[in-house]
Parts: structure tokens; C-alpha cells; sequence
């Protein structure tokens, strides 16, 4: 193999553990009962507001049943709330509560102030270019 790839492969696996360290402490910080698996879904209701439990389920990659538990858990911590979906009304939408929004930008900005802090030193365009090759990467990752 590569070495090329083998060290990709290496620094991706440093960086998918950190990451998924990060999203267990960002979800603790949302809410002390949060499960960092539900951190992703409340991430995805602020980015594209209110969506179809069935959709989440599809984009997160589980099934029904799971999504299902979890935005009941979500529901109780007050952090979402189901309203009947106008262009459907046997179908609800899943959104961010005020609550819930104003602390996932809490998080979120203290998150971004880290990648500041962290890249402190990058020249802008690296960062840039960074961002570009993550995109391009994640995009590869869907196909």
C-alpha cells in the first residue's frame, strides 16, 4: 500500500477518535443527558430546520425505531418539539425548540473559537484549503 494512504488512513483515525470525543463533550454541554449521537441530529435541525423524523433517519443512517427513541429523549429534555407538517397533514416536522437552538450556538460558537484558537498561526487560504479538501472528501464519502 501507499504510504501516502497509510498515513491518511492514520490521521484520519486520529482525527474521527477526537472527533467523536469532541461530540460527547459538545452534547454534555447542550445538555447533561444528551447522548452524543443525538448531538448530530440537533446539528442537523439548526442547519436545515425542521425535518421529517423519517429524513433524519435516512440521513444519520439508522432506522426508525432509534431515531424514534431518540427524539422522544430530545422531546423531554425540551431540546425539540414535533408540529403537524403544513404540506402534509398526517406528517410532522421535527425542529429546535428555543431553547435547544440557543444552546447548540452556545456550543457551536465555543467550538468554532477552538478551531480558531487551535489553527492560530494558519494562514487563511491553508484553512481555506483545508475546508475545500474536507468538502471534497465528504462529498466522495456519499457517493
Amino acid at each position: 500500500m501507499d504510504h501516502e494512504f497509510l498515513s491518511l488512513e492514520r490521521e484520519l483515525t486520529v482525527f474521527l477518535r477526537r472527533a467523536r470525543a469532541a461530540s460527547g463533550e459538545m452534547s454534555r454541554e447542550v445538555h447533561p443527558d444528551l447522548e452524543a449521537a443525538a448531538y448530530g441530529l440537533l446539528v442537523c435541525l439548526d442547519e436545515w430546520g425542521g425535518q421529517r423524523a423519517t429524513d433524519l433517519a435516512a440521513y444519520i443512517g439508522v432506522g426508525r425505531a432509534t431515531m424514534s427513541r431518540q427524539l422522544r429523549a430530545l422531546e423531554d429534555l425540551g431540546l425539540v418539539t414535533r408540529e403537524q407538517d403544513p404540506h402534509d397533514g398526517r406528517a410532522f416536522l421535527v425542529r429546535l425548540t428555543d431553547e435547544g437552538g440557543d444552546r447548540l450556538r452556545q456550543v457551536r460558537d465555543a467550538r468554532r473559537a477552538e478551531y480558531v484558537r487551535k489553527l492560530d498561526g494558519w494562514d487563511r487560504a491553508e484553512v481555506a484549503e483545508l475546508a475545500r479538501l474536507l468538502r471534497h472528501f465528504n462529498a466522495r464519502s456519499e457517493e
